[in-house]
């Protein structure tokens, strides 16, 4: 042993360590990429900036706002991870469905379309053909509606401005629009007057609102109804605004705003009320969220009756500004737009929170009650016992 050389061993990074490496790598490659970019903007004449602005918001902000609304939902399912509600069986998921991590790797390093559609046995087969099959249920009702139908279809109402400004993009590329000033034609085939814009923003509405009339038919409840109502309310408020584009001036002063105005009240006071009382059901404010490992993070929320006062006043202002988005007649304000579309997504984010909270109760619920209806009484196991005497 004493002639016998010992053999280097090497020193391996670890994998965080070569995790937050490409992440800095990766961060300062994107800077560079902006820098760039920006520059070359900045050598442009003022009018053909002003057109390259809106050309690359017209195209790139529906994908970012569909890539932020993804990003959100993986933190919701590592919320859920970390506390007590079980959504994989709130939402019937097999056991190889995609967590929080996964979603975050498919959103960074995967073409999402391209992923979605491919046929192959990759990329979590599974759960791409569970999203395509709900979605397919969404367009056709003809099933029984499940909780996880009309829960992605309410995340569609939320994405219904990302929907119609998908179907401008398209539209200007086939009819060759790109990069030429037709925007600003309110009569060109995509400009305002456009049937295709206000028919696109109310089709998640349209879907969601048959799906109600479908439970209606199945359960003979009048909640149904009065869900289908909600959506109903948003139908005014689109097409009363796409009304601009086709009367008169002072028509649409005198006349059509004034409507508009009120059923923007109207859609926006019953989808707040319906939020907390239905979707939510914090007419008795519990405590949420029974987190396995507590952190700081996690302390600052269980519990705190100011989570509920944010809630609440966030979600009241967010419905009034979502509502006011859906117009139609906004759409050359794009930055304000974009904004406001972005905080609907962040509206629904916390949403989903207290929406799968409150069904995994209900099923915790409806399944106590069921074992405590299955256990015999006293009397029975007395009678049933062979060894007392009579």
């Amino acid at each position: 042993m004493k002639g016998s050389a010992i053999p280097a061993v090497a020193i391996m990074p670890s994998p965080l360590f070569l995790w937050r490496f490409k992440v800095v790598l990766f961060l300062l490659w994107g800077l560079c990429c902006c820098k760039i970019g920006w520059d070359s903007v900045m050598r442009m004449s003022a009018d053909l900036r002003d057109l390259f602005l809106y050309e690359a918001f017209l195209y790139y902000n529906p994908l970012l706002l569909v890539a932020l609304m993804i990003w959100l939902w993986g933190v919701n399912l590592w919320v859920f991870a970390q506390s007590s509600v079980n959504y994989a069986r709130v939402f019937d998921l097999a056991q190889t469905h995609l967590s929080h991590r996964e979603i975050w790797r498919v959103l960074l390093y995967a073409i999402l379309l391209i992923v979605l559609l491919s046929p192959f046995d990759m990329f979590y087969l599974s759960s791409r053909f569970y999203f395509l099959r709900t979605v397919w249920r969404i367009m056709l009702p003809l099933q029984a509606i499940t909780f996880p139908d009309f829960f992605l279809a309410d995340i569609f109402t939320s994405m219904s401005k990302v929907f119609s400004d998908l179907e401008r993009s398209v539209c200007r590329m086939v009819n060759r629009q790109v990069a030429t000033t037709a925007w600003l034609e309110a009569d060109s085939i995509c400009g305002s007057h456009s049937v295709a814009i206000p028919l696109v923003l109310v089709f998640p509405y349209l879907c969601r609102l048959f799906q109600c009339l479908r439970q209606y038919k199945d359960t003979k409840e009048k909640t149904c109804l009065l869900n289908a109502l909600k959506y109903s309310t948003a139908v005014p408020v689109i097409f009363l605004s796409a009304l601009k584009y086709h009367v008169f001036p002072d028509k649409w002063v005198s006349f059509y705003r004034p409507l508009w105005l009120m059923s923007s009240v109207i859609n926006s006071l019953y989808s707040f009320y319906w939020d907390i009382k239905r979707d939510w059901d914090l007419s008795i404010l519990t405590r949420i969220f029974m987190f396995k490992n507590p952190s700081t993070w996690t302390n600052l929320l269980y519990g705190q009756i100011w989570v509920y006062y944010w809630v609440l006043a966030s979600n009241l202002v967010l419905r009034c500004t979502w509502t006011y988005k859906l117009s139609a007649h906004l759409r050359h304000n794009y930055l304000t737009v974009f904004t406001i579309a972005a905080l609907e997504i962040l509206r629904r984010f916390q949403w989903v929170f207290f929406r799968v909270e409150n069904e995994w109760n209900k099923m915790t619920a409806k399944q106590s009650l069921e074992m405590s209806s299955d256990m015999p009484s006293e009397g029975d196991r007395l009678l049933d016992s062979n060894s007392h005497t009579v």
